[in-house]
């Protein structure tokens, strides 16, 4: 008897690893296309970080490798290489500019949200070693400089902080120096993870993993040659500094930057640019959907849209093709991957663009394997999506157990996401093995009764998880989003809707009702706050 072919695919190779650095990639493109824009600004009018009379900035490649470079003498005065830069702040041009800065000068970038409140940002800024600041003074409804300044007696290790404001107009006076060689392997950036399962990780990224693994992405995305990409996604996240930044300019292409992300902000954007490319997370998708005056606008030229960071629901993926006339790009991977693994293509068969997240990148090998033993599975079995390559993390700042425990000896990153692979090296992702339940001995899979109850009008989001049960050791619990929330569907319609294509053993015994769900910036639901919601008694049953 034959043996059955093995859930492996070995790395494609025909694409060569990119041996460059944030620093190089700017370079290569300031020599190639320096008149060209690299960098838009889009701010909302009359935004405080802005000003009110002034129109959105323009950095041409040339005038951008200029700026860094007189960002890399300031850091220089201040920092020596190797040692840890955090940034604190929205979506600004002086945020790029700083990441190429910080690059040149080898410095590694610590990248921190600009929702984070005192004990979070305490966290960040103490874990990750930060010797130096730079902030905005205020987003939204946070004081940040208040809130440095509450934390700062408690950061022994920060030594200086500097703000935005001004701050171009001063490292522009500075005359540039000379700056030190910097390794394509060494650190560039700490990323914390998402933390959609508790305490966020420092994640130590390289420089040649991140440059690769962005440019292989907007590639098979299908993004042009000196094309213009919208993307309102969060510069302190892998996908807005690196999949984005950095994949625009090994592509001479121009980032139009969208400062805060709003739906008329950016179907603007795309059609003032003419833009070929928009990049987004799916509730940032349903919601430029959604917008009232979406057909008024003019989005001929996009011709690709790229997303991922959560699930991709397949009638989000039809309706944006549909709508945008593009095709669509989903991503898999995560924060300790640089991050995509793999990815849908362009020119996929329909189904595969629908319902999996494509094949392993160039370079990327990746198995699904057991989780107990890690040998790889027989095709088709659901296991543990695993990856080796150029783009694995260093590891986690300083947490030697936590590195451990996700890079084995082999070289091998196991996600904590569970998949299955077919004979053609298409994955498709089933769920969490946190999330997995496990019910009287049965594994339930919640993302498949999650993509189930999506298919149901009356829900609009849904979250599946499992809680404790005396008798059976895990019951399924689901947390839905109606539709209408005047109008929520009861728990017996949404029992039989289920029912109709489930085993019984999979359909929810214990249904809630929630005005959203929480997620993190890039969308990813926290179910680890949903249990504790549920432990807590703050979720109302659905009738």
């Amino acid at each position: 008897m034959t043996p059955p072919a093995l859930s492996y695919w070995p790395a494609d190779t025909s694409r060569p690893v990119l041996d460059l650095t944030l620093g190089d990639v700017l370079r290569q493109a300031a020599s190639a296309v320096p008149d060209r824009p690299a960098l838009i600004e889009v701010a909302p009018p009359g935004s405080a970080l802005s000003g009110a009379d002034r129109t959105d900035r323009t950095w041409t490649y040339a005038q951008l490798l200029d700026d860094a470079e007189h960002a890399a003498s300031w850091l220089t005065e201040r920092f020596a290489p190797g040692e840890h830069l955090a940034v604190w702040a929205p979506n600004l041009p002086e945020w790029v500019i700083l990441q190429y800065g910080a690059a040149l000068s080898g410095l590694v970038l610590v990248t921190v949200n600009p929702a984070l409140r005192d004990a979070e940002l305490q966290y960040v800024l103490s874990q990750s070693g930060a010797v130096g600041l730079l902030l905005t003074d205020s987003f939204r409804d946070t004081d940040m400089a208040s809130a440095v300044e509450r934390i700062r007696p408690r950061l022994s290790q920060l030594r200086e902080q500097a703000f935005f404001t001004g701050w171009l107009d001063e490292i522009r006076r500075i005359a540039v120096g000379p700056l030190p060689q910097v390794d394509s392997g060494s650190a560039a950036q700490i990323q914390y993870t998402s933390g959609t399962t508790g305490t966020p990780k420092g994640a130590v990224l390289h420089h040649r993993g991140l440059v690769t693994n962005a440019a292989f992405t907007a590639t098979r995305a299908g993004f042009p040659h000196q094309g213009t990409w919208v993307s309102a996604l969060p510069l302190f996240h892998t996908a807005g500094c690196d999949l984005t930044v950095l994949g625009i300019a090994a592509h001479c292409g121009t980032l139009v930057l969208v400062q805060v992300f709003q739906p008329g902000l950016v179907l603007d954007a795309l059609q003032k640019h003419q833009a070929d490319f928009l990049g987004g997370v799916p509730v940032m998708l349903s919601a430029l959907l959604s917008h009232p005056s979406f057909t008024s606008y003019d989005l001929s030229a996009c011709s690709a849209v790229l997303s991922g960071g959560d699930r991709v629901p397949p009638e989000l993926i039809k309706e944006t093709e549909r709508r945008f006339g593009t095709r669509f790009s989903v991503l898999y991977g995560q924060t300790e991957l640089s991050p995509t693994l793999t990815q849908t293509s362009a020119d996929d068969d329909p189904a595969d663009r629908l319902h999996t997240v494509g094949q392993p990148l160039w370079q990327a090998e990746v198995k699904i394997a057991d989780p107990a033993g890690g040998d790889p599975l027989p095709v088709g079995e659901p296991g543990e999506i695993c990856g080796r390559g150029y783009q694995a993390m260093l590891g986690y700042h300083d947490l030697p157990d936590a590195t451990a425990q996700t890079l084995d000896s082999d070289g091998w990153l196991h996600t904590g996401d569970l998949g299955v692979m077919d004979e053609r090296g298409y994955v498709t992702v089933t769920g969490r093995i946190k999330d997995l339940i496990i019910r009287g001995g049965e594994n339930i899979y919640p993302a498949e009764i999650e993509a189930a109850l999506l298919a149901h009008p009356d829900v609009r989001q849904a979250a599946v998880l499992g809680v404790p049960d005396p008798q059976w050791g895990e019951q399924v619990a689901a947390v839905v989003i109606p539709a209408d929330p005047v109008a929520p569907p009861t728990a017996a319609e949404l029992h039989d809707h289920l029912r109709a294509t489930l085993a019984p053993h999979k359909t929810p015994r214990n249904w809630y009702l929630a005005g959203e769900v929480p997620a993190n910036a890039m969308g990813k639901t926290q179910k680890f706050l949903l249990r504790r919601r549920i432990g807590e008694g703050d979720l109302k049953p659905l009738a």
